[in-house]
């Protein structure tokens, strides 16, 4: 399984919903691992009650494989009704004034040479400062699964970074420098601008796998980010490890262990990590002092968290919960302890009643976690 999901499902679709229609284009994106993805530009065209005009060609190996080449008539399907790929060229209407498609050897981005993924099928580009990667990976700090700063969005993102404000994880810190600036951008208001500093502040004080999350490490998700805060506590302790160490932390492997370690021992990630030490961000806390203050109240129980609470977000709720030694899960099963419910629970509130599994309110909750 995953952290989102156990591998051996199998959907079985039987609607297909298809359409043939031109390619006008296909362009790189630079993602913020510095992976590069062609994306085929089409003709747009209904599909599933949708206009469909861009579909990703994944990498390298799929555009060899289709044979795919700019001016191409293509079979798109739309599986499910959701995302859009191309199953195949319709090769007997070509007319010979296709072009072939040419993967680029440097970024069309910051024109650094890019290289393939040892085993793999990515090409990436190496420089972490590449302006792609740069917004790419701004975008994802500040969203909801890594840092979750109110405020600041991919539009003002891509604003600061033309103006030149922002070049780096660390500059959205030291935005204060900016306000005047900031303000007279187009669209931003004094309200808004207030609202983001806030959030940056608030930033600050989230947990260390909010920051391991947002840093980029590839193949560090928040499943492995709470495993390392767990295990060794802070960012410098993380650090410090070697890769065999790494390796045998629970539910981390040598390519993840690998990962991590290359990225602390790069100057990139030695520096970036010196930089929001000294801006005051969580970087943990020693694991014997995290050890002595959380209690292990919880242990062994499995817990779901479902609808609206009175004071806790979902998250906060998880939080708590794995803080105390307990396991928060998405789904309601027999080996489910308790199902901590709030207003419009819904669905798993129904199957734990029906399991006979106990449930909880918020107030239950906090007299089984609070002294």
């Amino acid at each position: 399984t995953t952290s989102k999901s156990p591998r051996w499902v199998r959907a079985y679709k039987w609607e297909r919903y298809e359409a043939e229609t031109h390619v006008r284009a296909i362009v790189i994106e630079v993602g913020k691992t510095g992976a590069l993805t062609p994306v085929a530009e089409l003709e747009p065209v209904d599909i599933a009650g949708t206009t469909v005009s861009n579909a990703s060609l994944h990498n390298r190996d799929e555009v060899v494989r289709l044979g795919v080449r700019i001016g191409d008539l293509v079979v798109i399907e739309k599986a499910g009704k959701i995302i859009p790929h191309i199953l195949r060229v319709n090769e007997s209407a070509r007319s010979g004034r296709e072009e072939s498609f040419n993967f680029p050897t440097k970024c069309p981005e910051c024109d650094t040479s890019v290289h393939q993924d040892e085993g793999g099928v990515y090409i990436r580009c190496a420089n972490p400062q590449c302006p792609a990667q740069l917004r790419e990976t701004l975008n994802f700090f500040a969203s909801r699964p890594a840092m979750n700063i109110d405020g600041l969005g991919e539009k003002l993102i891509k604003k600061m970074i033309q103006k030149g404000f922002v070049d780096s994880i660390p500059s959205i810190y030291r935005l204060e420098q900016h306000k005047p600036e900031l303000i007279k951008l187009k669209g931003q208001e004094k309200t808004s601008i207030e609202n983001l500093f806030h959030g940056l502040r608030e930033s600050k004080k989230q947990p260390l796998w909010r920051l391991l999350t947002g840093l980029n490490i590839r193949h560090v998700g928040q499943t492995t980010a709470r495993t390392l805060e767990l295990e060794f506590g802070t960012l410098d302790e993380i650090a410090a490890q070697t890769i065999e160490s790494l390796s045998k932390t629970p539910d981390i492997g040598p390519v993840v262990a690998k990962s991590v370690y290359e990225f602390f021992k790069s100057d990139y990630g030695a520096g970036l990590m010196k930089e929001l030490s000294e801006l005051g961000l969580n970087c943990g806390i020693k694991k014997q002092q995290t050890d002595e203050a959380s209690s292990k109240v919880l242990s062994g129980k499995v817990f779901v968290v479902t609808g609206t609470l009175p004071t806790l977000s979902r998250d906060a709720a998880e939080e708590l919960i794995r803080q105390h030694g307990g396991k928060p899960t998405g789904s309601v099963s027999k080996k489910t302890d308790f199902v901590l419910a709030g207003d419009a629970a819904g669905s798993k509130l129904d199957k734990a009643l029906e399991l006979g599994i106990s449930v909880i309110s918020e107030q239950d909750f906090r007299s089984m976690i609070e002294p």
